[in-house]
């Protein structure tokens, strides 16, 4: 397993990072522990999380996750220095916005900080893009958090190319610290928010990629072959959006590689994704040990021309 520098952030990350919107939602803080113990020991070095995960659950507020990470972190499993924490801010929480204003930034990452029981973040994400607030300003705002020393490196996610190259104008023009990683929704399935224009600008610019959604809210994993096996599923909403004529030709071509490696579903998936052009790592989550081999099992598997190739046409 060969470890990728994130752009030009200085950052070296494992090929695959763990989703942490699970911690907290369908991980309880237990097996949380156990998946980022095993996650980390298996030479994995980073996750992902924002401010506002799992503030979809009822009772929840938003933050969980980030909470469970920094009892983590205060057991001392691994050392701080080895893990790679990206969080994100400015997405709306329930019914109330929040946005990418410089206040709401500076509280946010403060409040991020204390949840992790952290002195820094590896990487901040502007977790959408604001159009009531100037890009300037919250690119000022990032650069505050840098001068600090709260923050290490900084990007976006949800951002289109358009909005993407405009924040990268804007940073060269003001001299601002630039978006240096990106976070698209990528997948086998879902390809067209990520390659074109924005996987261009982001080889061409050397902007660190890491997707998620690498496994399609699981339909990837192969466990959903029609509706009703859906019923019941947390991410319900979501697989059967993927239940049509792509989602199963997908499946087979899935199929046909994971007999051919002897990998899982998943494990060729997310592999797939990580092989991408222009792709860093991806993202993908798990909530039990069993789940995390196809993760790990992931980041080793190099698929060959061929497999890539059917693939890519299976999903195209």
């Amino acid at each position: 397993m060969k470890m990728r520098p994130l752009g030009r952030t200085g950052l070296t990350i494992a090929p695959v990072v763990f989703g942490g919107n699970v911690f907290g939602w369908t991980a309880d803080e237990k097996t949380s522990f156990d998946l980022l113990d095993a996650f980390f020991d298996a030479g994995y070095n980073t996750i992902d999380t924002a401010d506002v995960y799992s503030a979809w659950v009822d009772g929840h507020e938003g933050g969980e996750s980030e909470t469970i990470i920094g009892k983590w972190l205060k057991r001392g499993h691994v050392a701080r220095d080895k893990v790679v924490i990206v969080t994100k801010v400015g997405f709306d929480n329930r019914e109330r916005k929040t946005g990418l204003s410089a206040k709401w930034i500076a509280e946010a990452a403060e409040a991020s900080l204390k949840r992790l029981g952290t002195d820094y973040i590896d990487l901040y994400l502007a977790h959408k893009p604001d159009p009531d607030v100037a890009i300037e300003e919250t690119l000022e705002a990032f650069d505050r958090l840098k001068t600090q020393g709260k923050v290490r490196s900084i990007g976006c996610s949800n951002y289109d190319a358009g909005e993407l190259q405009a924040a990268l104008d804007a940073a060269k023009a003001k001299g601002l610290p630039r978006f240096d990683v990106l976070q698209p929704e990528y997948n086998l399935y879902t390809r067209d928010r990520f390659e074109g224009p924005i996987a261009d600008l982001c080889i061409r610019e050397e902007i660190g990629v890491i997707s998620y959604y690498a496994l399609a809210a699981g339909f990837l994993t192969g466990k959903y072959r029609k509706a009703e096996d859906t019923e019941g599923v947390a991410r319900s909403y979501r697989v059967g959006d993927y239940l049509d004529e792509k989602g199963h030709r997908i499946l087979g071509a899935l199929d046909q590689v994971a007999a051919e490696t002897g990998a899982s579903l998943a494990t060729v998936a997310i592999a797939w994704v990580a092989a991408r052009p222009g792709i860093t790592a991806p993202i993908a989550s798990a909530t039990s040990l069993r789940q995390l081999e196809s993760l790990i099992a992931a980041g080793r598997l190099e698929l060959s021309e061929a497999q890539m190739r059917r693939l890519n046409e299976a999903g195209a």
